[in-house]
């Protein structure tokens, strides 16, 4: 019987162990499953752009696997069964089985924490979100309020501002992960720009057009876009496998789950020491290990341990600016930062570069 392997998940870890994994194993006759919600590949990176109302590149999933004798399956992953080694889908085949199982379902918005947030806010964090949030915007809906500092929160005030919207940001911190130089050259472009920011504000719910704070204090908002955090899905809890207390799967150097050496996790959903920003920084090389791994696994050579590091940290801020931030490699920053349109053009050549490698 050929080995089979199923890969949840087509983001940037999953696609890419899903490949890796393929052609590493091509004259074995082991078979490659990528399971997947969406028939195309969302760059993750560029949703504040669709929600801005740009035009994003089209990729199907059958053009980036064309050649790879990888197998799509377009369905939502429902359960995972560690002991009869199974996987349950919300659409046909509904069941499929594995040997050896990669864990790749990333993350969506956090915005159960909050009362309203659920039923009021916009999320950012899936191409379907950002299509309806587009919608929204497009409808008039505005200004809009964007509540997190991270960097999807950042870079979404930037666009919508960019794109003509009167926009504001509340967060606790912008830019947490960058340095002092970073920090400061984000607030000044977000204030060149008419976004009005707000720190240290943290916000305790979300009406229909009102956000409310701490503090006792009732913000007006057309639009309530969310970037507070993000969460895992819960199958890896739910399956028995060993998790951490926010639902990420723990894993070992190869990547492979703790409890259950037949399980790889990668990518968002993954705890694997300090690599585990979310980010496509993360996720992909985790991908290219992962598919490496899997093939060394089934053709009796032991796996060799994960080995990258962080080098930089890139924020747009519209289409003509940026902070390219660079780090140490436990990703802590260092002061040394490029700014500008440079930086834009640098981000802009990395996003490009990024789907070049998911292709080829």
């Amino acid at each position: 019987m050929k080995d089979r392997i199923v890969v949840l998940g087509a983001g940037y870890a999953g696609l890419a162990a899903a490949k890796r994994a393929a052609r590493r194993l091509r004259r074995t006759g082991a078979r490659v499953t990528l399971v997947n919600a969406a028939d195309r590949f969302v760059e993750r990176v560029r949703l504040h752009q669709l929600a801005a109302g740009q035009r994003l590149p089209d990729l199907p999933l059958a053009v980036l696997l064309a050649g790879t004798g990888v197998e799509l399956v377009v369905a939502r992953a429902v359960g995972i069964d560690p002991v009869a080694r199974t996987v349950e889908l919300d659409a046909p085949p509904y069941t499929v089985g594995y040997d050896i199982l990669v864990y790749a379902l990333g993350s969506g918005s956090d915005a159960g924490t909050v009362p309203g947030a659920r039923e009021y806010a916009y999320p950012l964090a899936t191409g379907d979100e950002a299509a309806l949030l587009r919608a929204r915007l497009a409808s008039g809906k505005g200004p809009v309020t964007v509540v997190g500092g991270g960097l999807t929160g950042v870079e979404s005030a930037a666009e919508f501002a960019a794109a003509g919207l009167r926009a504001e940001l509340l967060s606790g911190r912008v830019g947490p992960g960058l340095s002092a130089r970073g920090r400061r050259h984000v607030h000044r472009v977000l204030a060149r720009m008419g976004v009005s920011v707000r720190e240290h504000a943290r916000v305790t719910g979300v009406g229909p057009e009102c956000v409310l704070l701490a503090d006792g204090d009732e913000l007006r908002a057309g639009t309530v876009v969310w970037a507070a955090g993000f969460r895992v899905p819960g199958w890896a809890a739910a399956a028995g496998l060993a998790t951490d207390e926010h639902g990420r799967m723990l894993v070992d150097r190869t990547l492979r789950s703790v409890s259950h050496p037949d399980v790889f996790g990668i990518g968002d959903a993954a705890a694997a020491g300090h690599a585990t920003r979310m980010a496509c920084q993360t996720g992909l090389p985790m991908g290219v290990c992962t598919g490496r791994a899997v093939a060394d696994l089934l053709t009796g050579r032991e796996p060799r341990p994960a080995r990258f590091r962080y080098v930089w940290q890139n924020v747009s801020l519209g289409r003509h600016d940026g902070v390219t931030q660079f780090t140490r490699a436990d990703d802590s920053p260092l002061d040394t930062v490029m700014t500008g349109p440079a930086s834009a053009a640098f981000k802009e050549t990395i996003t490009r570069g990024t789907v070049w490698t998911m292709r080829h």
